[in-house]
């Protein structure tokens, strides 16, 4: 499995314009075969950060989403919505297990 972890940070004042297209981005992506879990958060105390926990069945599930679609769009938007930082890691996990 491949689990991505992260942030991303968009300009505050974008955000009201920035959540449908995370919208978009999030039913897009949870519909694609070999997502098992995918979700944005806002952070409350952080205006304009983004959270990101993403998780993937294989690095193929992975690799066509990179490949697809809507995360072109989702990428094309980011300089009108002033994204810029981005901190996001790939991580390589076995099976999961109750805490």
């Amino acid at each position: 499995m491949r689990l991505i972890v992260g942030t991303i940070r968009l300009a505050p004042e974008n955000m009201a314009a920035a959540r449908p297209i995370m919208k978009i981005m999030v039913e897009s992506s949870r519909a694609e075969d070999g997502c098992l879990e995918y979700s944005y958060a806002e952070d409350v105390l952080d205006p304009g950060l983004i959270h990101v926990m993403e998780l993937w069945l294989n690095q193929e599930s992975l690799d066509r989403h990179f490949a697809s679609d809507h995360i072109a769009g989702w990428r094309a938007s980011w300089p009108e919505l002033g994204i810029g930082a981005r901190n996001l890691v790939v991580y390589e996990v076995g099976e999961a297990r109750p805490s």
